[in-house]
């Protein structure tokens, strides 16, 4: 007789419908949770909508960015913990367009596996969504794919996109920016969402550490944890500020550490000095550098090494700022200042210190 072929079906092949169904059904909850005015309709259609109706505002501006989470992925894997990479993929987008000054609308995200696990991809669109629900904005859609073959097994990947906006007179930029004007930098919660591949490589590769190990310093959380700790959402306090004094520009410290992004807000004729010493640095920094070793030099254009976001403002605006942010209950730091650049300078300088 011959053979019976048994039939392929889509879940032979490695996708599985009914567990992305499932999927969407669990995460429901939590994205309806984040609907704010201006949302049209509900999750499941082929495309979000969002009202193109803005109060208050002559000229509206839209402002766009997207970002994912790095190799800090990798750490959610090695730790199996997926609660807060979600935070950090609406973190590293939302605080871009914060740098105009723009308040954040709707956010979308993409999941992409080999395989889908509701349980743990709910966890990680859970904490998309309470991201946003802190950022204010609506988690307006997203992506879920299934690809067999394309990632290693229980591992997935993450891209982000945020849409916000902005009056086109209020558009923070770096045209008012002086000599004399002062940095203004917000504590970090820790690595935030950069600089993973160095750290990684120190840690495990270099150390031998473990993500359960236990450092003395970094209090009772094991070294998983301390590098889990989510990107600091910037939006709220940041807004707050707005209300009562303009800075002349903003700046998001991500990939690249102070130099390249300070740079990216200087006019050319300008260059920043920070002040080493005059905010406090995590451990977990001290941690890396040490057992590198890593230059100062290389950790400063890696890492945020504790100031995720710095806002310019005037001199006479310092003080009112700080105590603002702190009413806010966001830490700030007098970090620097901005002067007249001389022939050779580079665009980032620094003073005092050492770092540690």
């Amino acid at each position: 007789m011959p053979k019976t072929i048994k039939k392929l079906s889509y879940k032979n092949a490695g996708v599985d419908i009914d567990e992305g169904a499932r999927l969407v059904e669990m995460i429901k909850p939590a994205v309806r949770a984040t609907k704010r005015p201006g949302v049209i309709g509900s999750i499941g259609g082929f495309g979000g909508l969002f009202s193109g109706e803005f109060k208050g505002m002559s000229k509206p501006v839209l402002v766009s960015a997207t970002d994912g989470v790095g190799t800090k992925l990798k750490i959610a894997f090695m730790a199996d913990s997926h609660a807060t990479v979600g935070i950090d993929l609406v973190a590293m987008s939302v605080n871009d367009i914060l740098v105009s000054g723009a308040e954040p609308l709707f956010f979308l995200d993409y999941l992409a596996t080999a395989k889908l696990s509701a349980k743990k991809h709910a966890e990680v669109v859970k904490g998309i969504a309470r991201a946003c629900k802190e950022s204010g904005c609506a988690l307006l859609g997203g992506e879920t794919a299934e690809m067999p073959g394309m990632y290693a097994k229980g591992e997935y990947d993450l891209a982000g996109f945020a849409v916000g906006v902005v009056d086109k007179s209020a558009i923070i930029d770096n045209k008012k920016i002086k000599a004399g004007d002062r940095l203004i930098g917000l504590a970090s919660s820790g690595l935030h969402s950069n600089g993973f591949s160095l750290a990684r490589k120190v840690l495990f590769d270099r150390m031998g550490l473990k993500v359960k190990s236990k450092i003395k310093g970094l209090g009772t959380r094991n070294l998983g944890a301390v590098l889990l700790a989510p990107t600091r959402l910037y939006v709220k306090p940041v807004l707050g500020l707005l209300k009562k004094v303009t800075p002349t520009a903003m700046v998001h410290v991500t990939g690249g550490g102070f130099q390249e992004n300070i740079s990216r807000v200087l006019p050319k004729g300008l260059r920043a000095t920070v002040e080493l010493g005059s905010w406090p640095v995590p451990k977990i920094f001290k941690v890396i550098q040490g057992g590198g070793p890593v230059d100062e030099a290389e950790m400063l254009r890696t890492f945020n090494c504790g100031i995720g976001f710095i806002v310019v403002v005037k001199a006479k605006d310092a003080e009112k700022t700080i105590k603002t942010l702190k009413a806010l209950k966001m830490r700030a730091f007098d970090i620097g200042t901005v002067a007249k650049a001389k022939r050779g300078d580079s665009a980032v300088q620094f003073t005092g210190g050492p770092l540690f």
